[in-house]
């Protein structure tokens, strides 16, 4: 007797031309040609992590998943975990489509429900691909017509599909936060010579109510701008063709030995191990 065919199996050939859409709008298509892991990896919104090659372990707040080809890694809320991707043996590729879902998303989706609100649920919860596959082609096709407004309803239809599956944690509005405002400005421009008075005109506060205000959500100024810079060279990384070299001058640093030894004490990863096919094969 035959085994039933894989209904996520079309869903992943489908996905997996993402990587060659230019009309990114803001998903990442990742890849990687070496087993790793990732300690403490910050993910600051929501998101989606469609795993198409390889394999993926995650753990989070005491729960430890899984993942394989065909399953969705969702983050319901900022959260830090630790990842070990792992190439497919037989292709030696691991790829994920990263699918934020944005505020605008999740605005519009909260604008919508009109029911009790469903239990939270975990930060990190693995979901089944088939059930959300409509509104990710929908998605997708919007994408590639370059159609964002149709891609977003999309998107917003997919979150309320998932909060019906008990993840409502993606229905509570952000917690304001002075440090995830930080490190976003430090995002927009990672390379920039960040000092205090920056961010003292930016905010409107004095360097000691900014450093008072940091305490208070258990940080400091040099440690949020240090990790918005490496967060962004890991996701340059794992999403373009750049060099080393050229990652570690988008973020700030001038020489690549101690950018490698700043991104390795903060990841426990050496970042040369990071790298699409075409870096691996450059």
């Amino acid at each position: 007797m035959t085994a039933a065919p894989d209904p996520a199996l079309p869903l992943l050939a489908r996905l997996a031309r993402l990587a060659d859409c230019a009309r990114s709008d803001g998903f990442a298509c990742i890849n990687a040609r070496h087993e790793h892991g990732v300690q403490s990896v910050d993910v600051p919104r929501p998101q989606l992590a469609i795993l198409l090659q390889g394999t993926k372990q995650v753990r989070c707040d005491g729960h430890a998943l899984h993942l394989q080809p065909g399953d969705v890694l969702l983050v319901t809320r900022a959260c830090r975990m630790d990842v070990v991707n792992v190439p497919d043996p037989h292709s030696g590729l691991y790829q994920t489509v990263i699918v934020p879902l944005c505020e605008e998303v999740l605005a519009a989706a909260r604008g919508l429900w009109r029911e009790m609100l469903p239990p939270a649920g975990d930060a990190v919860a693995a979901v089944a691909l088939p059930p959300l596959g409509a509104e990710l082609v929908r998605w997708q096709d919007a994408l590639t017509d370059a159609h964002y407004a149709e891609a977003r309803l999309s998107l917003t239809a997919l979150v309320i599909d998932l909060c019906r599956q008990g993840h409502g944690a993606l229905l509570l509005p952000p917690q304001p936060s002075l440090a995830s405002e930080l490190r976003a400005l430090v995002a927009a421009q990672p390379a920039r010579d960040w000092q205090s008075r920056d961010f003292e005109e930016a905010f409107g506060l004095s360097g000691a109510t900014l450093r008072r205000r940091l305490a208070e959500e258990h940080t400091g100024l040099r440690e949020l701008v240090a990790d918005a810079r490496l967060a962004q060279a890991m996701e340059l990384l794992y999403t373009t063709r750049l060099p080393l070299k050229s990652v570690a001058a988008r973020v700030g640093y001038r020489s690549v030995g101690s950018f490698s030894r700043r991104f390795q004490a903060r990841y426990q990863l050496d970042p040369a191990l990071i790298g699409n096919a075409a870096r691996a094969a450059a």
